[in-house]
Formats: structure tokens, sequence, C-alpha cells
């Protein structure tokens, strides 16, 4: 059954804020958070910047049984992958079962901070397949050293304090290559919204690579990240957009822009035509049930949504009765 999840911007609101619209979104029927990992915001509208891994032993403890993971960590630059791995089964023997390790290549936004060369995206990736081999050896239990890499490595050690059920590690990726990599070697896949082209493509590859690995992919998680704007009228819905989400209506790579100074420079060319197909603007709940059901239909396990205004609240509650409660999830 397809799960719909609450997509915490962390970059966008104050933390005992984000907690307390997480309670009421588990309380609508929302199973489950996929919380940014920003050290910066978009722009600077947005106008925050939380530790994610605080805030999400916080999520733990406020909530029952949402399930939640960060979405997305990069093992690379800001952490090394040990710190990551650390953390990971930190969350994981706190809270069994709920805890799901996201993983991704990085942004300059927010790697870029530590400093030093910024690699291309072939060498990004590369970087963060050698950082899953370091995390996945420590979640193993075992004694684990990395002297032999190319990017990391790690004296010999192990993690002591382990979960009881192992942290699935879910990777992000909005390329065939990466996607097919994932479905061989990781537990599960996230990607942004897309056209349901590109998105079939993605869950074919990630469902190639894990029947080449033995595994059923029938059986993996796949999640999807939806931004949207609704609010009461149209012109609030693009306002919205505009203000607080003009990355949506930018329709190129964003990886290498390193501050929210240079996105707000580029946001100013962004105009209402720029978020067609990219991202829906409705005040029509029927259009939004409409839109998230061929999601579904697709085989999303989890669709987080993300209303991109400051109307958190009357979202969470609307969004629940005119969308959650209406839609045809699978079985």
């Amino acid at each position: 059954m397809t799960m719909i999840g609450y997509a915490a911007a962390l970059e966008q609101f104050h933390p005992t804020e984000l907690l307390r619209f997480s309670q009421l979104a588990e309380e609508h029927g929302f199973g489950g958070v996929m919380a940014a990992d920003h050290f910066q915001p978009w722009v600077p509208a947005q106008g925050h910047n939380a530790f994610v891994w605080a805030w999400m032993a916080s999520l733990g403890e406020r909530t029952k049984t949402m399930t939640f993971g960060p979405g997305v960590t990069c093992p690379s630059f800001r952490y090394h992958p040990a710190v990551v791995a650390q953390a990971a089964a930190t969350l994981g023997a706190m809270y069994p079962g709920r805890f799901w390790l996201g993983l991704g290549s990085g942004e300059a936004l927010n790697e870029h901070v530590v400093g030093g060369v910024w690699p291309e995206a072939h060498i990004r990736l590369k970087m963060m397949q050698e950082a899953i081999e370091i995390i996945k050896k420590l979640l193993s239990g075992q004694v684990a050293r990395h002297d032999d890499g190319t990017y990391f490595t790690m004296d010999r050690v192990k993690m002591w304090t382990l979960p009881e059920q192992a942290v699935p590690i879910i990777v992000a990726t909005a390329g065939p290559v990466t996607a097919k990599w994932t479905g061989q070697h990781c537990d599960g896949i996230i990607t942004p919204g897309a056209s349901l082209e590109k998105l079939k493509m993605l869950l074919d590859k990630f469902d190639e690579g894990a029947r080449a690995a033995g595994k059923d992919p029938a059986t993996m998680p796949k999640l999807l990240q939806l931004h949207m704007s609704w609010a009461e009228t149209q012109e609030e819905a693009m306002q919205s957009a505009l203000v607080e989400w003009p990355n949506g209506g930018m329709p190129f790579p964003k990886q290498d822009i390193r501050s929210p100074e240079d996105f707000a420079e580029i946001a100013k060319l962004v105009r209402p035509e720029n978020f067609k197909n990219r991202m829906l603007i409705s005040p029509d709940w029927d259009e939004h049930r409409a839109y998230i059901q061929q999601f579904v239909d697709l085989g999303f396990s989890e669709i987080h949504v993300h209303n991109v205004g400051r109307n958190q609240e009357q979202f969470i509650k609307e969004f629940s009765r005119h969308v959650i409660e209406r839609l045809e999830t699978r079985g």
C-alpha cells in the first residue's frame, strides 16, 4: 500500500514549528516524514537551516508510528561516512523499524561550506558509492577498516551500538546508471517529481539492478518527493511558489550553485510559466489528487509531499481530507 508522507522543509521553517507540523501530519493520516538535510536555505526568503540529525531524534520522540529519514544526506563532504553510519545506527537503535537512511551525492549549496575542490558530478557519484561501502561495513557490526579506497580512509573500528532491525539505505537518483546501481547495491530509491516517462524509466532501471543482485524489487522501498503549491486561490498559490520556492521553476541542474544569494539572483528570472510540468500550483484539490494518483499507479511505495507555502496547518488538514482519504492506494 502506498504511504503518503510529509516532507519537512528544514530550510524553510523553524525546527520547533516543523515538529508541530509533523505531529499534526501524523494525526491526519500521513505515515512518514522525509526531512531535508540543508546547511543553507535555497533562497534567503526561506530563512532556516536546522541540523537534521538533532531534529530527527526529537521527531522520533514526538511522534508514535511515523517512519522518517533524511531526504537526503551526503556522506562525502560535511560528514565522513563513518559519522553518518554512527548517526544512522543510533537512530535505528532508538526507533526500531522507523528510521531509514537517505543518501545522495551532494549539492554545493550544502557541502561546499567546508571548502576545498568541488568535484564534477561523476566524481561525486563515485565518492558516494565508496562512502556507502564504508557505511554498510559499519552497519554490519563487524570489525572493519577502509585503507584501500580512493576518496576515504578509515582505521580498524566497529560499531558498538547497533539497531535491532537493519537500517534501510535508500539512495537519491535522477539518472538511469545510478538507479540501476542503487537497485543492485542498496535497499531503496528516492527520486524527485518528474515526467511519468522518466520516473518509469528510473523504476525500471532500479528493478533491473535489484533483480541482477537476486533481490525482489517489489519488496523494496521506492520513494518520491513532490513539491506543490496549494492555497485558496490560484494567485496565492503562485505567489507562494515564486517567493518561497523559485528553485522549483529552474529547469536545470542546481548542484553547483553555492549560495542562497546566487539562487536569489537566478530566481529573479523565474516566471509563472517556468513551473509548468515541474510543480503543480493549484487551489483545486481534485487536481492535486489526480496528480498524485498517477504516481501511486506507477508503483511508488511512499510519496512525500511538500506544500511550499507558509499555510502548513491548513494544508495538512485539507490535504488529508481531500487527497489522502480519497486516493486509490495499492494494496
